[in-house]
């Protein structure tokens, strides 16, 4: 059986409470932004942009909500299914990106979300994916201790195979390949599932969504009150660099909202306000900058450290 009514239910309710939690941490409110695409075109369906730019805690954050209908599966949606090429689809999920203006608080990304491929003919494949990661500019051992914690906690009702292989898996998959270096610590990241059917994918995307603010909103806590100086800017507003690369480059969420024909203001809200690119550039050995090169940007295991 598959419920999209209860997924659509579960996953505006999630961004309700997500936002709620980090409104109040920033105390400035964020723009609800409701759309609708009119049946006849290349998608159809509603969604929900909600973000804040300029606010006390986060330089630009934002969360989305869409639920989306088409009549051909674009090929980031098919690349590992070529049986489903030009297939009509049902797609709807929460996704967001926090980008604090404090470079000690890490930007923050999460994602929850259902496909269905509707073959002409054929019964519905149905499958979910997700995670959350972490990205430092001023890497914290307690932090992402806490952040990788968390989310094997989340993960632990659903087999204990689940948090090690959904590690590797975002590990492997938010690494950028032409500069050969992770994006962040990492966390957890799993797509095409559909192991045991409909309810297991299910339970799997809430378990994940639910245990977003209590992985993030603890490290925001502790961090947005250090001091910081033009130096730490700069580098932050380097790093953020490195986003944007790895969104508009290997991202499969971004590269299906955009080759569908989705929402372009929605898709791209993920990316930092302020960014920065110089050439060829290092940090000096046995700086704090350095130490998130040789700490931080390479596989660990947190929990066992």
């Amino acid at each position: 059986m598959t419920d999209t009514v209860a997924v659509r239910e579960y996953l505006l309710g999630l961004q309700g409470r997500i936002v709620g939690a980090l409104q109040q941490e920033d105390g400035k409110p964020f723009l609800s932004d409701g759309w609708q695409r009119e049946p006849g075109g290349r998608l159809e369906g509603d969604g929900l942009s909600q973000l804040v730019e300029e606010g006390n805690l986060l330089e630009r954050g934002g969360c989305n909500f869409s639920h989306v209908k088409g009549q051909q599966l674009p090929p980031s949606a098919t690349q590992h299914r070529p049986e489903l090429a030009g297939a009509r689809f049902e797609a709807m999920g929460v996704s967001l990106v926090m980008h604090p203006r404090n470079p000690h608080v890490p930007t923050a990304h999460m994602n929850v979300r259902m496909f269905a491929a509707l073959p002409e003919g054929k019964p519905p494949v149905v499958w979910f994916g997700g995670g959350m990661d972490l990205t430092p500019y001023y890497g914290r051992e307690e932090d992402a201790r806490h952040f990788h914690r968390t989310c094997a906690d989340a993960l632990a009702p659903h087999g204990a195979d689940k948090y090690p292989r959904f590690k590797t898996w975002c590990d492997e998959y938010f690494f950028l390949k032409h500069r050969n270096e992770p994006r962040g610590v990492g966390g957890i990241f799993f797509d095409d599932f559909s192991e045991g059917g409909f309810e297991p994918g299910f339970a799997m995307i809430r378990s994940v969504g639910d245990a977003f603010i209590d992985a993030y909103l603890p490290i925001v806590q502790r961090r947005r009150g250090d001091a910081y100086g033009e130096r730490e800017r700069d580098f932050q507003a380097y790093r953020r660099g490195r986003y944007v690369e790895f969104n508009l480059v290997f991202d499969r969420g971004t590269l299906f909202g955009l080759q569908s024909g989705g929402r372009t203001e929605s898709i791209l809200m993920s990316m930092p306000p302020v960014v920065k690119w110089r050439y060829d550039w290092k940090p000096e050995a046995g700086t704090p900058e350095a130490r998130l090169y040789t700490d931080f940007l390479r596989p660990r295991d947190w929990l066992s450290e």
